[in-house]
């Protein structure tokens, strides 16, 4: 498989991460600040999501144009790693919803830091 293949797949696979994150949103009901002070922990969440996904989008842009070539290890890390980013539209509702409740912040954590997210650092083919 090309690089580039690799890529287009990834990259697909952000937008739709990001784009379920974002549709996640709910408009205020209402059109006062306490209306919008009552979805700001869902729209928090989303925003340190976002720069989550965006930094390891970044990193795996920078990774695969350091990269010569693209083996089946480095197809599954590939896949291991969009899966736990996968996670970040649930983590991320689910954690503001309930306005930082110990176990989705922890369950939100977890999959942050997940075996999926240190794929990016593993050596080549």
């Amino acid at each position: 498989m090309s690089k580039g293949r690799l890529e287009a797949f990834s990259d697909g696979v952000f937008a739709v991460i990001i784009t379920i994150m974002v549709l996640n949103l709910n408009v205020p009901r209402g059109s006062d600040l306490q209306a919008l002070k009552a979805v700001l922990p869902v729209f928090l969440c989303y925003v340190l999501s976002y720069i989550y996904v965006g930094i390891y989008w970044n990193n795996h842009y920078h990774l695969l144009h350091a990269s010569e070539h693209v083996s089946g290890g480095i197809l599954w890390a590939n896949l291991v790693l969009l899966f736990y980013l996968s996670l970040a539209p649930f983590t991320t509702a689910w954690m503001g919803e309930n306005h930082y409740a110990p176990l989705p912040v922890a369950i939100y954590g977890v999959s942050c830091s997940s075996p999926g997210s240190h794929i990016s650092s593993s050596p080549g083919p």
